[in-house]
Order: structure tokens, then C-alpha cells, then sequence
């Protein structure tokens, strides 16, 4: 009596493990990619407005933005590789190990194994922090029910390194273009810099909001934090740029 009921939540059928697999497919890429440009959209922002606190060039305000997006795309797209590659590699190791150790648990055995005693975990050096993809990919095992058919299924999920990579770069180019724009268009020192905050903001709000809804968090606090935490990043980086242009006109 007691078996049939806990061996329910350990044997999903086929249908529902399709299904699920499909929505965390479709996520996955689509929160991995805001995050990837909210990455862009605010480190490149915030160097922009550094130079432009130092220098009120507007040539230098655009260099910088294009070195740092440029810089900012290809570093995130070999860390996404390296990420993915590397967990896909200790997923397919842990999963077949996991998988042929509970053929020999009994019912009470595998209903008490935590989330944490099994998980793999990447080194130190491939911590997935910096990895878009791999924040959701991880975030999402945590809800993958545990069955046999885990072995095929979580491979399947899993992305693919070269196009983790290549979205991540192009995600974080697409979010540094925001304020690149205005800086572009705008030749007057204080309208420019007004414009590139205000601009920023507004894609601040829209990204952390639309991530949250996505993610099933709170949209307004998200969005809140999210425009928070920037406004201080940048706020942060042109005030520390700022006593430079004061002792290059000193000069």
C-alpha cells in the first residue's frame, strides 16, 4: 500500500516527461538570452558612462561601448561554452552513475534522497555564474523529476555548446546596442548621458520584469531590483570616473 503511493512521483509517464521537456527547452533559451543581454545592457552602459565621465567625447564614449561589447560577447561566449561542455560531460557521467545505483534502491531509499546529494557540481573555475544558460539549465534541473528515463531525457535538454555560446554572445551584443544607440545620435554632452540613463532604465525594467514572469517571481519587485541594482552600478561608475575630468582640465 505504501509503495503504490510513493511510486508515483517516481515513475512520470512518457507524455508528461515530453512535455515538460519542451517548456524547459523553450525557456531556457529565452531567459538565458535576457539574461545575457541585461549582462550587455548594463556592463556596457556603465563603461560608456565611466569614459564619459572622464572624457566628454563622444568618439570615446562610442569606442569604449563598441571595445566593450565586442570584449563582453566573446568572453561570454567562451565561458558558455566552456560551462555547458563542461556540465553536459559531469551530467552524463553523475546521470548514468545515479541511474544504476537506484535500479538497486528500494521505494523509501529513493523517495529520501535530497535534490543536493545528487546534483552535480561544476568546479570552482567553470562556476556557472557567469553563464547565462547555465543559471537556467540548473535552475530548472531542480524541478526534473527523478526517474530512469532521466538518462536520455536530461541529455536532450541540455543545450547544445555552439549554440549556447553563439546566443550568449548575441544576446549580450543585443543589449549592449541600447546604449550605444543614443550615444550614437545625440552630440550635446549632458543630453547625451541623460538619454543613455533614461534609455537604460527603461530596458532595466522591461528585462528584469520579463525574466521574472518567465521565471514564476514576482514581476515588480523583480523589475525593482533589477533597476536598483543598475542605477547603483552605474551611478558607482561615473562617480568614480567622474574627479578624473576635473584634473584633465586642471592640467
Amino acid at each position: 500500500m505504501a509503495s503504490s503511493q510513493t511510486q508515483e512521483p517516481c515513475a512520470p509517464d512518457h507524455e508528461n516527461l515530453e512535455m515538460m521537456k519542451e517548456r524547459i527547452q523553450r525557456g531556457q533559451w529565452i531567459r538565458a538570452a535576457i539574461l545575457g543581454a541585461n549582462d550587455g545592457l548594463l556592463s556596457t552602459t556603465s563603461l560608456m558612462l565611466g569614459v564619459g565621465a572622464a572624457k566628454e567625447d563622444r568618439r570615446s564614449m562610442v569606442l569604449s561601448g563598441l571595445a566593450g561589447a565586442l570584449a563582453g560577447a566573446c568572453s561570454m561566449a567562451v565561458g558558455e561554452f566552456v560551462s555547458v561542455s563542461t556540465q553536459r560531460d559531469i551530467q552524463k557521467a553523475t546521470t548514468s552513475t545515479n541511474c544504476e545505483g537506484v535500479m538497486k534502491l528500494d521505494i523509501t531509499s529513493v523517495k529520501e534522497t535530497k535534490l543536493h546529494e545528487t546534483e552535480p557540481k561544476l568546479p570552482t573555475i567553470f562556476s556557472p555564474g557567469r553563464s547565462p544558460m547555465m543559471k537556467v539549465v540548473i535552475e530548472d534541473a531542480k524541478t526534473f523529476p527523478s526517474s530512469s528515463e532521466l538518462r536520455d531525457d536530461l541529455q536532450e535538454v541540455l543545450p547544445n555548446p555552439l549554440k549556447a555560446a553563439a546566443a550568449s554572445a548575441l544576446a549580450f551584443l543585443c543589449g549592449s546596442f541600447v546604449p550605444l544607440l543614443p550615444a550614437i545620435l545625440f552630440a550635446r554632452y549632458i543630453v547625451r548621458i541623460v538619454v543613455i540613463a533614461m534609455v537604460t532604465s527603461l530596458a532595466l525594467v522591461l528585462f528584469g520584469g520579463f525574466g521574472a514572469h518567465l521565471g514564476g517571481s514576482p514581476v515588480r519587485v523583480s523589475a525593482v531590483r533589477v533597476l536598483v541594482g543598475g542605477w547603483i552600478a552605474m551611478g558607482v561608475t561615473y562617480g568614480l570616473l567622474k574627479p578624473f575630468d576635473s584634473e584633465g582640465r586642471n592640467d
